[in-house]
């Protein structure tokens, strides 16, 4: 069985390569901007800092403590850490699974890649599911000639029909990327993270 892709991780990975932060801070980051694909929290967010940090894809920079608050640790990111989140988060995009949820989430974090990745990444995409639409249509014109009512066939179907909305959206995003009408520069820009992380 292959192994679940760890979002909580990813999600780690990404925000760090934007700018140091704290687990608290990164917390307080995926509840305000919803990332609801994260769950478990905050013990799955410590558990991630804590599993990255032995694996050397981050680093501890500072520690700190305000009043009788518990010390917080700073993390970021390491050359390591940039190479594995820039891997795995271009496998999401590229590869569909079982699992909607993981696109979801490497949506969410795309911007963390250069433009050209991400657009490379989501042109294979593309090319998979329609491969996946021509499998869905010869199967069930397979199990109509064979005389199956449509109802032994519906969860097809259903599939196949979520596979071309799923492709339908990933040519606008693909166009949208190439006419320049979305983009970003290389990374999430530090200041909206910032923003985000620093209100009261």
């Amino acid at each position: 069985m292959a192994r679940r892709p760890d979002l909580v991780g990813l999600t780690v990975l990404a925000m760090l390569s934007v700018r140091a932060a704290h687990p608290y801070e990164l917390h307080r980051f995926i509840v305000d901007t919803h990332k609801d694909y994260v769950t478990g929290l905050p013990r799955s967010l410590y558990h991630a800092v804590e599993k990255l940090a032995g694996e050397d894809l981050i680093v501890p920079v500072e520690t700190s403590r305000e009043g009788r608050r518990p010390e917080r640790t700073v993390y970021e990111i390491t050359d390591e850490g940039r190479g594995e989140l820039s891997t795995r988060l271009r496998a999401l995009l590229e590869n569909p699974g079982p699992d909607r949820r993981t696109f979801t989430a490497a949506v969410s974090l795309m911007g963390t890649l250069p433009v050209p990745d991400a657009l490379r990444a989501l042109r294979t995409r593309a090319a998979t599911v329609e491969g996946l639409l021509a499998g869905a249509d010869a199967h069930l014109r397979a199990m109509r000639e064979s005389g199956l009512p449509d109802i032994l066939m519906i969860e097809v179907d259903y599939e196949r029909t979520l596979n071309e909305a799923e492709l339908a959206w990933v040519r606008r995003v693909v166009a949208r990327l190439e006419s320049g009408e979305l983009g970003w520069s290389g990374t999430v820009k530090q200041e909206l993270l910032s923003q985000i992380l620093d209100e009261p």
